[in-house]
């Protein structure tokens, strides 16, 4: 997920191995963030058939996990998934929008329900611990040696995912109606879903009626399963200005216009925004993430570059917010003197990652679903964050369709208790610490999945 979902603490490493181990899938009753516990309560059968993988997906897991790819360049890992969906009768087209997998199975009449799972690792070491952790390493597209990781759990996504058609493709009986499985790449940086989009996702294949996803989260214990009405996650923006200024010697400032100066400025300006121009209950964040400007110390440059992370719900927040930035940035340069020919340039970044929206009613009827299935308190309301994931584009492309995402908890109950007692902080996504307790991930995302999928295109 792009820029990290949570505002969880800060990175501290999860004891993992023990975390990754398969686990007893009988659950009880449980507070929101308390730890699944094992009960008494009869195993439902679509429970008890993961129980039965659970050795083969972990097998599954620790290899994705293990052979991580960068954001479009998910060659290996598409076709090893590929391969698994043909087994599995799905009439499967491989390089739609760069490396995405688009998997058919048509099971007569009724709903066509698209069901997504997203590829890409990110240029992060790993550090987890585990005796199955990432060694991979490569160069960025900007040429930067990196080793890469899957820290924001996109592998479990990705076993899940595999299990959900598995299961789905059992019970044919049970169900009619299309599946358009999709495997999705380059969510990271914002582009997978338009590029699958663009490659013809809804004209070449079967247009989705509905549509659903998951994703892991680390701020809820494992096994537990969280859902946003409305808007989940946000709009999410990468804006660069150029502070343009007129550089000389540092003894004799007044023969220049200073950039650094100027920089300073427009950060502190850029506060009121979010404190002074946006209303308070329709939450923006406007984050200047680097400050670059100068080589030495007694050099007055000739120009700054601020680069900024812009969060919002709305378009029109949105369009607001960047509006915004260009009449700031535009104003404190009058101010400090500079002349029209040295405006700061402001840019917004080709990776636009747009907020997702879960219909609300057809939010609170998929919960209700997972209520009925799942032991009370299993499945509990979350606020939105301003983390961004592109799922939402699918449902921007056709607002007719029954979208939803939910997230499901990865953090180990012992992990959970220890933080709640101030005697440990956890990681958050996007950490190179982040190791999910997978098997619970794995198991709660499918069953919850082919849940929800057999309702959706239950016979009528």
């Amino acid at each position: 997920m792009r820029h990290a979902l949570t505002a969880v603490l800060a990175a501290a490493s999860l004891s993992s191995a023990a975390a990754q181990t398969p686990a007893a899938q009988n659950q009880t009753p449980m507070p929101a963030g308390q730890a699944p516990q094992p009960a008494a309560a009869p195993q439902s059968e679509i429970g008890a058939a993961i129980a039965k993988d659970m050795d083969g997906l972990m097998t599954l897991y620790r290899d994705l996990h293990a052979n991580p790819e960068l954001s479009l360049q998910e060659v290996n890992t598409a076709a090893k998934l590929a391969k698994r969906l043909r087994a599995l009768k799905f009439d499967v087209t491989e390089k739609v929008g760069g490396t995405g997998v688009v998997a058919v199975l048509k099971n007569g009449s009724g709903p066509v329900l698209l069901i997504r799972a997203d590829m890409d690792g990110l240029p992060v070491v790993e550090q987890t611990g585990l005796d199955f952790a990432s060694k991979v390493r490569t160069k960025t597209p900007e040429g930067v040696e990196t080793g890469v990781m899957h820290a924001c759990g996109h592998d479990t996504h990705m076993t899940a995912f595999i299990e959900t058609a598995k299961l789905l493709a059992a019970r044919k009986k049970e169900w009619e109606g299309t599946l358009v499985m999709i495997l999705q790449p380059a969510e990271e940086v914002g582009k997978g879903a338009r590029d699958m989009l663009e490659d013809g996702l809804y004209t070449r294949f079967p247009r989705p009626t509905h549509a659903l996803a998951f994703h892991d989260a680390a701020n809820l214990v494992a096994g537990q399963i969280g859902y946003t009405p409305g808007y989940a996650l946000a709009n999410v923006d990468s804006v660069d200005i150029d502070v343009k200024g007129v550089g000389g010697h540092g003894a004799y400032p007044q023969t220049t216009r200073d950039p650094i100066v100027l920089g300073a400025r427009i950060v502190t300006s850029l506060q009121t925004l979010v404190s002074r121009e946006q209303e308070p209950q329709d939450p923006a964040v406007v984050t200047v993430g680097s400050f670059q400007g100068g080589a030495k110390h007694n050099i007055i440059p000739d120009d700054a570059k601020l680069l900024l992370t812009v969060r919002s719900y709305s378009d029109e927040t949105r369009a607001k917010l960047i509006e915004g930035i260009k009449r700031i940035s535009r104003g404190e340069a009058i101010a400090a003197g500079m002349p029209d020919d040295r405006m700061p340039v402001v840019t917004v970044k080709d990776e636009f990652t747009p907020s997702t929206y879960n219909p609300p009613e057809f939010a609170e009827q998929m919960a209700g679903l997972l209520k009925a299935h799942f032991p009370e308190g299993r499945v509990v309301k979350t606020p939105a964050v301003m983390g961004g994931e592109d799922f939402g584009r699918f449902y921007r492309a056709d607002k007719s369709i029954n979208s939803f995402i939910f997230w499901v908890g990865g953090v180990p109950a012992d992990k959970m208790a220890a933080a709640k007692a101030g005697q440990a902080t956890l990681p958050s996504l996007h950490s190179p610490f982040w190791a999910p307790q997978a098997d619970q991930v794995i198991a709660t995302a499918s069953e919850a999945m082919t849940v929800l999928a057999l309702d959706i295109l239950k016979k009528d």
